[in-house]
């Protein structure tokens, strides 16, 4: 299983948003190219940069932040927030962002989403956040009525084979994963990457045992309740 720390930018600075509400934002630094830096630096391989302005006004706002961060280490880097065209898909990817984070477009122009699937294959992965079982979009603003599940199995369908699942219920919150709606999701032959709510080691080790992809860590690394060394130990540990 593949540990994905994580970066979410707000306005220049690293925050953590509770439940994905902009008004409950903790701000934890406002260096995000040391943060990852300091990843790469205590073992992680793969980083996973979230640009929260970017999901919320529809365009690519740190842009320029992106290309330090990646300029500035060799994380596999995966970016998602305001990518809608074909222009920002290339331009990210070009910028070395090894794999572009589809969201709300993809819920929204199911066309674009599976001519960008068939065109860049698995530099495309689709994030799916849902609410209470159902799909949320425009940075978890509005929540629409497609059941999470069955949009993973039709992404699925459409040829992706990466999807970042987020449980908003879960994210910031430090109470842990629901171990069995990723067993469920894993049934379904995709690479899924679990987000939201990793908040103890044994979730790592409930995920790796469902034989989840990968596992992004937020708030539990910021806060203290975990320590990425720890994370990539578990990860390393169950691929034995």
């Amino acid at each position: 299983m593949i540990i994905l720390p994580a970066i979410d930018l707000l306005d220049q600075k690293v925050v953590r948003l509770y439940q994905g509400d902009y008004d409950q934002q903790q701000i934890f630094g406002d260096d995000p190219v040391a943060f990852a830096q300091e990843f790469q630096a205590k073992g992680a391989t793969h980083l996973h940069l979230v640009d929260l302005n970017g999901a919320k006004e529809g365009s690519k706002v740190h842009f320029d932040l992106v290309r330090r961060i990646v300029s500035a280490t060799d994380l596999f880097v995966e970016l998602g927030g305001g990518i809608r065209s074909e222009q920002d898909i290339v331009d990210v990817l070009d910028a070395g962002v090894q794999r572009v984070i589809l969201g709300t477009i993809a819920q929204k122009d199911p066309v674009f989403t599976k001519e960008m699937l068939k065109k860049y294959g698995d530099k495309i992965a689709v994030g799916v956040d849902a609410r209470d079982g159902l799909v949320a979009v425009s940075g978890w603003l509005e929540t629409t009525q497609t059941k999470a599940d069955d949009f993973c199995q039709q992404l699925g369908e459409w040829g992706c084979s990466t999807i970042i699942f987020t449980d908003i219920a879960k994210d910031g919150t430090g109470k842990g994963i629901d171990v069995a709606l990723y067993r469920k999701l894993n049934a379904l032959g995709l690479n899924i990457v679990a987000s939201g709510g990793v908040a103890s080691l044994d979730d790592l080790r409930q995920l790796a045992e469902a034989e989840t992809y990968g596992a992004i860590v937020g708030k539990a690394l910021y806060s203290g309740t975990l320590t990425l060394e720890d994370c990539l130990q578990v990860a390393r540990e169950a691929s034995r």
